[in-house]
């Protein structure tokens, strides 16, 4: 990523996430949320819903990943600000897209939508910051063969 290429404004390209059973669950294991609507359809329906769903925790790491992929591997997420909104259900597909609202040169804020079928299911800012050039030690000449 050329830093001088990006600034406010500019769009990060889409990501599809297909919504599967074994993302929601194995993202409920991960983040140790063991609530049965992450991973048990029957309670779930129970309580009211269609089917299991994605729970935060899940959404919040998309959502960076969605973030860091854009910037590279030396960005740091300083800040995640995200609401949940439509619930990501098994057979759905998340498009995460975003923009950068601000950007001085090693921080950035990005907005963040992130929509399925039934409508925005997260939407939010993520500050990242990008540490500075890697510097170079320099090279110590050493003295040629004979002198």
């Amino acid at each position: 990523m050329d830093r001088g290429l990006i600034g406010a404004g500019t769009a990060l390209p889409p990501l599809t996430v297909p919504v599967t059973r074994t993302l929601i669950v194995a993202g409920a294991i991960a983040s140790r949320d063991f609530q049965d609507v992450h991973h048990d359809a029957e309670l779930a329906e129970q309580k009211g819903s269609p089917d299991i769903f994605m729970n935060i925790l899940t959404t919040n790491g998309l959502v960076g990943r969605y973030v860091t992929d854009f910037f590279g591997e030396r960005a740091v997420l300083r800040k995640v600000a995200i609401r949940l909104g439509a619930p990501n259900y098994p057979g759905d597909s998340m498009v995460l897209s975003g923009s950068i609202g601000a950007f001085d040169g090693t921080t950035a804020e990005v907005r963040v939508v992130g929509t399925n079928s039934l409508g925005n299911h997260v939407t939010g800012t993520v500050t990242v910051t990008l540490p500075g050039p890697a510097r170079v030690p320099e090279a110590e000449i050493l003295p040629e063969a004979g002198t």
